[in-house]
């Protein structure tokens, strides 16, 4: 018996020693466990080679590289990790990870730092969970997952960080970081604070956001995959509303749709404004019953694997536009089919914003809504603007100016919308009506390929679609009463 016990802690010995590579026989060798998904762990996600589902090593290298090649001489990047938020005291918000750390190094979790420069490529440091951490919330990525699994150059734990990380910089002659996740851990060495003093300490969006703004094959395939999806999801959720019109559990609907397709999370809190509160831009509350004959709004986008989609919906619930709202709706359409025409290469998001204000000022002028010409009232009505760029973030790439020719890989949204409130001066027929149509739209070598046509948005299409549907239920529920 003293030889089995003996035998028993030489082995959980061998086991401490090996840490994520422990083998429970000689024969048979338990999955890597880096606290996220990965071929070993994970096969029905992931492809041998793949860091993150859809994005090789390879890739990632590739883009360290890149990054490199911008940033200048004898210069150091330091990317930290999106920090873990609190909810309650004990109870923390879902975990969502910086896209510019992970665009580096593929890590989906909180703790580390990453550090990329000329002569060390990309050192991470790590994370190190003590027993208790473990328990509670499982196993993370450490050094030996910083080199084996996301192939970083060099790691270390963060312990070491204010001993290695200082030098680092002091053969530096300027930093940047990523101002939106500057921890502690780094900002308060001396080595930092004394390049801030002298101004050599820059934001590194400037050069990430280049990167991440012109997507790779790898990545507009997650994209696509993200909007059809999406897309799904949203027009289950239309065929839902004739029956159960209330904000909250169309919410609720289009969530559940997007997460049993694959979706790891919402790309934000659905919008769903029923009757006025689509006048409410980005309305959250979705706590309303849709009244009849009112249309719901409803702006929707998931995340698949760290990257985005986008799309909004305007429809009557009823089944039946009334002539206002078609009015409303058909100028809207035009000025989306319209400008979707406009995207290719070389144009900008500002020309097709320009033309969009165009359309919409004149026609809601001939509708009698708009007075003038006026841009007051105008932007009283639609103060957005006609799209936005679209990836690992809903509104991606912020430092890409909205003037920038457009290049084949980019990916943006054209949304043109009207919100009148109910208290505004104009024909009463037209107050309190909310209407957006939103696609998501990816420049190519030739012109635009619309990564969300396959959800409906003529009047005639969405008329049929919920009636006909309807018709059908209404049979479905007689076989089973």
């Amino acid at each position: 018996m003293q030889g089995v016990v003996r035998k028993l802690t030489k082995t959980f010995s061998h086991r401490q020693v090996l840490g994520f590579r422990s083998y429970c026989n000689d024969r048979v060798r338990v999955p890597v466990d880096v606290g996220q998904p990965t071929p070993a762990s994970h096969p029905h996600l992931l492809k041998d080679g793949e860091i993150t589902p859809g994005i090789s090593s390879e890739e990632y290298i590739l883009r360290r590289n890149k990054m490199l090649e911008l940033l200048p001489e004898n210069c150091l990047a330091i990317i930290a990790a999106a920090p873990v938020k609190m909810m309650t005291d004990v109870v923390p918000y879902t975990f969502r990870q910086d896209a510019d750390y992970s665009y580096i190094t593929g890590c989906q979790q909180p703790g580390g730092v990453a550090v990329l420069g000329h002569d060390i490529g990309l050192c991470m440091f790590m994370p190190e969970p003590k027993p208790y951490d473990v328990i509670w919330q499982g196993q993370i990525a450490g050094v030996d997952a910083a080199l084996d699994t996301f192939k970083a150059d060099k790691a270390y734990p963060m312990r070491k960080l204010r001993e290695i990380l200082p030098d680092m910089i002091r053969k530096s002659s300027k930093l940047y970081h990523n101002v939106q996740t500057a921890t502690t851990a780094y900002t308060e060495l001396e080595a930092f604070k004394k390049l801030a003093y002298c101004n050599s300490v820059n934001d590194l969006s400037t050069y990430t956001h280049q990167l991440r703004w012109i997507k790779s094959p790898s990545e507009l395939k997650l994209m696509k995959e993200s909007a059809s999806i999406a897309c799904q999801a949203l027009l289950l959720t239309m065929l839902h509303s004739k029956t159960y019109p209330d904000e909250g559990m169309l919410a609720a609907k289009v969530e559940y749709e997007c997460k049993v397709r694959g979706a790891q999370r919402m790309g934000f809190n659905p919008v769903v404004g029923g009757g006025p509160n689509g006048s409410v831009i980005h309305y959250s509350r979705n706590d309303q019953k849709i009244k009849d004959g009112d249309l719901v709004l409803m702006d929707v986008g998931c995340e698949l694997h760290g990257y985005n989609s986008d799309l909004t919906r305007t429809w009557p619930p009823c089944g039946t536009f009334s002539s206002a709202q078609e009015e409303l709706y058909e100028l809207i359409l035009e000025t989306n089919k319209h400008c979707v025409e406009l995207c290719k290469p070389g144009a900008s998001i500002r020309q097709i914003h320009n033309r969009s204000v165009e359309m919409l000022q004149k026609g809601l002028k001939e509708f009698g809504i708009l007075k003038g010409f006026g841009s007051s009232s105008y932007h009283t009505l639609n103060p957005t603007s006609i799209g936005h760029y679209l990836g690992m973030d809903i509104h991606d790439c912020s430092m890409i100016n909205y003037d920038c020719p457009l290049k084949p890989g980019v990916v943006i949204t054209i949304e043109p919308g009207v919100y009148i409130p109910s208290s505004f001066n104009c024909p009463e027929r037209y107050r309190g009506i909310g209407i957006r149509i939103e696609d998501d739209v990816l420049i190519t070598e030739t012109g635009y390929e619309v990564l969300t046509a396959s959800i409906p948005k003529e009047v005639k299409q969405i008329e049929s679609l919920l009636n006909n549907f309807s018709h059908s239920q209404n049979n479905l529920r007689a076989t089973f009463n």
